[in-house]
């Protein structure tokens, strides 16, 4: 990028005002990773330095309070590019992938962008996870033409920067709007309780869009209950919610809230079946007694029970590599390097605009679905549907957009 000292300072300047939104919970390490020189940049590659290779950039947090969420999606990058180059690479050239740690940070996003751009002469980025930092970067790339694709970030706004930024997760308001539609079909709920964190752009979004569609199709919403993200208490939104009998409780939030509210909701007795989106992923982990969430269903980017070939390959390569159960960010790490590098392929070069081109008409059967792009980046794919059942994650169905 050939920017001036000025441009820079504005963009980092309108980076912080940029929303983040996020989902689920994973962990994981690192793996057959070298070390690359930066200084207050963490990075790693796939593949030493040198020789016929392609240069793919990957920006996510690797330390800091959201690492859990760029181990896991950087992990299934590595393991997807890891299986490009066994099979030969793409254009007949092997991919370096250089890892860059943003710490969440949106500046140090940008500055990661710079260097794999600048530096490391990169022709296309994965990442970054988080939605403040994936912003920041989008609106950098989207001037510089640069090919971008986010795994997980879901804030609205990421894609609307420019043709070129694309995403493997879905966004907010699509996961509302399917498990409303879920709600009111499947389960025949006609009143629905909400509770959100008004503190949170994903929970806010999710619960507000659940809200509408529900309400569109005919259901009444009991109660609409918001709290802070300091709340550990929530008997009192609880006690109002159970009052008025609802058939569907639904909970806006990551899996350690929920797993708060669901242990107090069946503590005073709340028959409500409870509903959640990806957020839920990794609940049962955080709860004490799995008997508090049992019935309960969540929208999520795949199941790792899902027998199709494509996903239990994934699975069992995984957990063969990294030694854990990937959740829902390493499927999307995944999807989102084997869709890039299908764009390459697919374009025969790694010219910028080819490479764009192809990535509007991908069609990529992936872990977490069949991929495809409409009028924007965002991807055109089903939502798993999990329901929680004699203690354990089960996949109850698939629900097409």
């Amino acid at each position: 990028m050939k920017y001036k000292k000025l441009l820079s300072l504005v963009l980092t300047v309108a980076v912080s005002a940029v929303m983040l939104a996020g989902c689920t919970k994973t962990s994981g390490s690192a793996s057959n990773t070298a070390t690359a020189p930066a200084p207050a940049l963490q990075g790693t590659s796939t593949n030493n330095e040198g020789g016929d290779t392609i240069t793919i950039g990957g920006i996510a947090p690797l330390t800091g309070g959201n690492s859990m969420y760029g181990i896991s999606a950087s992990n299934g990058s590595k393991l997807a590019i890891d299986e490009i180059n066994k099979a030969g690479g793409v254009l007949g050239k092997q991919i370096n992938f250089v890892l860059l740690d943003d710490k969440g940070d949106p500046t140090e996003a940008v500055n990661a962008y710079n260097r794999l751009i600048n530096n490391d002469k990169a022709v296309a980025i994965i990442g970054a996870v988080t939605s403040k930092p994936s912003s920041g970067v989008a609106m950098i790339a989207a001037k510089d033409r640069i090919p971008i694709i986010t795994p997980t970030a879901t804030a609205q706004d990421i894609t609307t920067y420019g043709d070129n930024i694309f995403r493997a997760c879905y966004i907010d308001p699509f996961q509302g709007k399917i498990m409303a539609d879920f709600s009111t079909k499947d389960l025949k709920a006609k009143t629905a309780a909400v509770m959100y964190n008004t503190a949170d752009d994903y929970s806010v979004g999710v619960a507000e869009s659940f809200k509408s569609t529900f309400e569109a199709a005919g259901g009444t919403i009991t109660s609409y209950e918001g709290y802070t993200a300091a709340d550990k208490d929530f008997k009192s939104q609880l006690t109002n919610i159970n009052q008025k009998t609802p058939d569907i409780l639904f909970l806006s939030d990551y899996y350690n809230t929920v797993a708060l509210i669901a242990a107090q909701a069946k503590d005073i007795g709340v028959k409500s079946t409870l509903v959640g989106a990806d957020g839920w992923d990794g609940v049962l982990e955080s709860v004490a007694d799995p008997k508090v969430v049992e019935g309960a269903y969540f929208g999520n980017h795949y199941s790792r029970y899902d027998t199709e070939p494509t996903v239990a390959n994934f699975v069992k390569t995984y957990e063969d590599t990294y030694k854990e159960t990937p959740q829902s960010f390493a499927a999307l790490g995944y999807d989102a390097a084997k869709i890039l590098v299908a764009a390459i392929e697919k374009a025969g070069s790694t010219d910028k605009e080819a490479v764009i081109k192809a990535l509007k008409e991908s069609n990529t059967t992936g872990v977490t679905g069949n991929i495809t792009y409409g009028q924007s980046g965002d991807p055109i794919k089903n939502i798993a549907i999990i329901q929680i059942k004699d203690g354990k994650y089960e996949l109850y169905g698939k629900m097409n957009p």
